[in-house]
């Protein structure tokens, strides 16, 4: 994987789109029925929304902050970021609208998240 497989500059556009995504998201479970949820599914969805919000800002920022991903533990870090976040946030959303689990996804974009912060913090404490 070379330097420019992740530049910085996709990451600020994904940010950017899971934020968008994070409105309406927001839009939505502010102004649905409570018949389109599934039983506690608003506070889910909100929930939901709360953290897509977050770490699309947290990709925004990381894709503001470099100019180039300089160390392969950044790249994975910020990738992880991403896709765990689609996995977490899809999952409980699907959870929040059927009332169906999606077995494991969650839980796998949830873990996702933490690894990916904490390789984050490991890139950043040795200085990349």
């Amino acid at each position: 994987m070379t330097h420019s497989a992740f530049p910085p500059r996709l990451f600020r556009t994904c940010g950017a789109l899971v934020v968008a995504c994070g409105v309406i998201m927001g839009a939505l479970t502010a102004h649905l029925p409570e018949t389109a949820f599934a039983t506690g599914g608003r506070t889910m969805a909100h929930g939901a929304m709360e953290m897509q919000m977050w770490q699309g800002l947290a990709l925004v920022g990381l894709g503001l902050g470099a100019e180039r991903f300089s160390s392969r533990l950044l790249r994975i870090g910020t990738a992880g970021i991403l896709l765990g976040t689609l996995l977490f946030c899809g999952a409980v959303y699907y959870t929040a609208f059927t009332g169906h689990h999606a077995d494991r996804v969650a839980p796998t974009g949830g873990s996702m998240l933490i690894a990916s912060w904490l390789c984050l913090a490991f890139a950043w404490a040795r200085g990349a």
